[in-house]
């Protein structure tokens, strides 16, 4: 079974970080919620997440895929932990995925995953950051190798149905689907 680390910076986007985790665990895939401080996350619009453990304790162990939820705030905190910049690296260099969603493809940029990439953003991230070497696409997700971005909260669903498709397949990703009722 895949397993998936979800890092849950204070200030991070809620519903992208729980449409992650809820249909990532539908699809029977382990994920791992680790908080960069506190295990208790304040997010975005106030709601309260309690992450499954502190960053610090999952550095060390294997994962198939890292996915950072967004939020203006959440990205800039995620962007600021130099932990998560070599988990990040460590991933890249060991052929797994990495992800974003929302402001959260910056701190990939900033760790150099996108280099010589095709990615997207919430409008304007990535885009003011002038990077000479990134092909933005204007597209809700976009897969360039093992680095995927999508656009914001609108685009959560489907990009996490996406990343079930990667780590899974198809039919068990068309089964979350059916199930969703969508």
């Amino acid at each position: 079974m895949p397993r998936v680390l979800v890092p849950l910076a204070q200030g991070c986007e809620e519903l992208e970080a729980v449409t992650i985790i809820d249909l990532l665990r539908r699809a029977q895939i382990e994920v791992v919620t680790a908080s960069l401080d506190e295990k208790t996350v304040l997010a975005s619009r106030g709601v309260v997440l309690i992450a499954d453990c502190s960053l610090d304790k999952v550095l060390d162990e294997e994962f198939d895929m890292i996915v950072l939820p967004g939020g203006g705030a959440g990205a800039e905190n995620l962007n600021n932990d130099l932990r998560i910049h070599q988990l990040l690296k460590k991933l890249h260099a060991a052929g797994k995925y990495t992800a974003a969603i929302c402001a959260a493809p910056k701190v990939l940029a900033t760790a150099g995953l996108l280099d010589n990439k095709q990615a997207t953003s919430y409008p304007g991230v990535l885009t003011e950051m002038q990077l000479p070497t990134l092909h933005f696409i204007d597209a809700p997700i976009v897969r360039d190798d093992k680095v995927i971005t999508s656009r914001g909260p609108g685009t959560a669903m489907d990009f996490s149905l996406s990343l079930i498709e990667i780590l899974v397949g198809k039919a068990i990703r068309d089964k979350v689907e059916a199930e969703l009722v969508r």
